[in-house]
């Protein structure tokens, strides 16, 4: 079952503003701020593919020390953080199944 994207949504970016507040565009997804936030969310996604395979790849060094663990743990807090939002992002942007017209 598939979604389609409410045409002059709001849509949440994959950033935050002043004092960590999020922030919206509205608009059909074509805009210049839509294509900037389509390109930084799948730098993102990207990034967190990268470092779960890193993180991967530490669990199986038993050299790994506990501060870089700590690190990683961290790095991938951040990186879980975005994805939510990606994921949120998209979610809110879904019609319903059934609404409008040919729903």
């Amino acid at each position: 079952m598939t979604g389609r994207i409410i045409p002059d949504a709001a849509r949440l970016l994959p950033w935050v503003g002043l004092e960590g507040k999020p922030c919206y565009v509205l608009g059909d997804g074509t805009g210049y701020v839509s294509r900037v936030a389509d390109d930084v969310e799948s730098v993102q996604l990207t990034m967190a593919a990268e470092l779960l395979d890193h993180a991967a790849d530490m669990l199986d060094d038993r050299q790994v020390t506990a501060a870089q663990l700590r690190y990683v743990v961290a790095r991938m807090a951040e990186s879980l953080r975005d994805v939510h939002r990606i994921a949120r992002s998209r979610g809110e942007r879904l019609a319903a199944p059934g609404a409008g017209p040919g729903g």
